[in-house]
């Protein structure tokens, strides 16, 4: 019988955090689940640590990922080995916290296609910094148009990261699998895809650690990342005018600057903090 969840990890170069990554699923408690893993041909030791825990009877190893394809290969090839209901997509340097897939799993009701809670930042080295965010002001069930209008408006992404997120596999699949049109919000712009296809539930709870390294940094990244944002919730008033207004682009597209010149600020501040072990694709 196939599980209620699959966490599928598209990892990459992640050696110096996956053990821990894994660790945070395997010890969920939680029974209904498995775990599906991919290494995108990494350069470190990756795949030896995957070796490790390849015995795991919760854990499904699939053969390396060619390289090249960007974290689209990785994450539509994990994406469509998972055999669940539900499905999490969870970097392999971030982590989850405890009771993440109880809770989110629960969260789901008919009509509820998409499930996000809050999540707290940490550095190289486990510390956490900043307060935990995420949500945009979301508390509960809400429409699913609501949910991409409050994504528009904060200038990227509200929801965070993968890890922070559970999907219905079979809306995520329907929907087209991820979507790389701007690279740097292939996650949000997924998000998207899923919630033109019911409600979604936010859940004040902590369920994810996304970890920031120090080779996440850099002018060019946080501009690139600006213009990606724009470029974003722009297509979303092209592709959904009955849900985006044109204040709400304008709105994002200041937001979208924004944000990243706060992550630069931050980045900057934290430099000295975070190691230089790089975070994966």
């Amino acid at each position: 019988m196939s599980p209620r969840v699959s966490v599928v990890i598209p990892s990459y170069n992640n050696g110096a955090y996956l053990g821990a990554t894994l660790d945070s699923v395997l010890e969920q408690d939680y029974d209904d689940f498995e775990v599906v893993i991919a290494d995108h041909s990494s350069a470190d030791d990756t795949a030896a640590v995957i070796e490790r825990y390849a015995g795991h009877p919760r854990l499904r190893v699939l053969d390396a990922t060619p390289p090249g394809g960007g974290a689209l290969r990785n994450w539509t090839r994990v994406a469509e080995a998972a055999e669940g209901d539900l499905i999490k997509l969870l970097p392999g340097d971030d982590v989850l916290c405890s009771g993440a897939l109880r809770e989110q799993a629960a969260a789901f009701e008919d009509g509820v296609t998409f499930v996000a809670s809050r999540r707290q930042m940490i550095d190289a080295n486990d510390r956490e910094f900043l307060s935990p965010m995420g949500l945009g002001g979301l508390a509960g069930r809400a429409d699913g148009a609501e949910g991409i209008r409050r994504t528009v408006r904060g200038g990227g992404n509200i929801f965070g990261e993968p890890g922070n997120v559970m999907m219905r596999r079979a809306d995520l699949e329907a929907a087209g699998w991820w979507d790389a049109t701007e690279p740097f919000l292939i996650d949000v712009a997924s998000y998207v895809r899923v919630l033109r296809r019911g409600d979604l539930v936010a859940l004040p709870q902590v369920h994810s650690r996304f970890r920031i390294s120090a080779s996440q940094w850099s002018v060019r990244l946080t501009n690139e990342q600006a213009a990606q944002g724009a470029a974003f919730v722009r297509r979303m008033r092209r592709d959904l005018p009955g849900v985006v207004s044109s204040g709400d682009v304008r709105r994002g597209v200041l937001m979208a600057k924004t944000g990243a010149w706060k992550r630069r600020a931050a980045y900057a501040v934290l430099a000295r903090r975070m190691g230089s072990a790089a975070s994966g694709a």
